[in-house]
């Protein structure tokens, strides 16, 4: 059973409906907020500190629930950026949208930008390599921030070589326990946890659309919310023959399929246009 909030920093969302209603709570919009020179979307866009404002400001007027901001790009092939430049990139940005209104995520695996992040007044860390590192752990275990702990094989330059699984999904569930289970250890709380399949993070085609297919039954064996992160990827591309600026349609289409089994947060580039189709989902199921 999933606990009935998340707690991410400052803010609380419900994950159960109130007063066991039979409908669902409404998924909540993550925007992606990427700070990067190379991303594989929308690198470049919003890399001086009054361009990424502008964005998240016009994401809040969309109606964002949670801002996602990454310093570093983990597209397939990428290198590891510097400490220091990743730190120059994220730490003004989180200093300047900390009394948004919205809770500020940094998507980070370093434990030097976590501390640095909670200090400036991030809201959510979201780690790739899932809390790995006991530093890591050791960082975020005293706070009350958030978490979303991910799948990946491999390493961001070496994942799409030759991704290999005998049961994706029992083996993504696997790798996921055993990282929420020592975070717990490090005395996390349950209800500050979710948990993300990592799509097209070590992963082919026929893997992404399984773990698509399963995100309920991942979600209710860890019994934690699952966020989903499929917004313009390889995966829509593959599927719809399109190129990464023509991914929109197919993005919704599997951001609605992530809602349709369950998924609590979805991670998106378009956040007018999935605000959209959850409001639209939302007044379906809740008739």
């Amino acid at each position: 059973m999933l606990p009935t909030f998340f707690e991410c920093g400052r803010f609380r969302f419900p994950m159960k409906p109130v007063n066991n209603a039979s409908t669902m709570c409404k998924p909540l919009v993550m925007g992606i907020l990427n700070i990067t020179p190379d991303s594989f979307s929308d690198g470049g866009k919003f890399l001086s500190l009054d361009h990424a404002i502008s964005h998240a400001e016009q994401m809040i007027v969309d109606g964002v629930d949670i801002i996602d901001i990454g310093g570093e790009s983990t597209r397939p092939g990428a290198v590891a950026l510097p400490l220091e430049e990743e730190l120059k990139r994220v730490i003004p940005l989180v200093y300047a949208l900390r009394d948004c209104g919205k809770p500020i995520s940094v998507d980070t695996y370093k434990p030097e930008v976590m501390r640095e992040a909670i200090i400036a007044g991030a809201d959510m860390i979201n780690d790739i390599r899932g809390f790995a590192s006991s530093q890591a752990r050791e960082v975020i275990a005293d706070s009350d921030v958030g978490l979303c702990v991910m799948h990946m094989q491999q390493s961001p330059e070496t994942m799409q070589q030759r991704p290999s699984y005998a049961n994706v999904t029992a083996e993504v569930i696997a790798f996921l326990r055993e990282r929420c289970d020592q975070l717990l250890s490090s005395g996390v709380e349950r209800n500050r946890l979710s948990i993300d399949p990592g799509f097209g993070f070590g992963k082919t085609l026929e893997h992404n659309i399984e773990l698509l297919q399963h995100i309920r039954l991942i979600q209710d064996e860890l019994e934690l919310p699952v966020l989903a992160g499929m917004s313009r990827k390889t995966m829509i591309g593959a599927i719809t023959g399109k190129p990464v600026e023509r991914r929109m349609a197919g993005s919704l289409a599997a951001a609605l399929m992530a809602m349709s089994q369950g998924a609590r947060i979805l991670r998106v580039h378009d956040v007018a246009e999935t605000v959209d189709a959850v409001r639209v989902w939302q007044a379906v199921n809740a008739s």
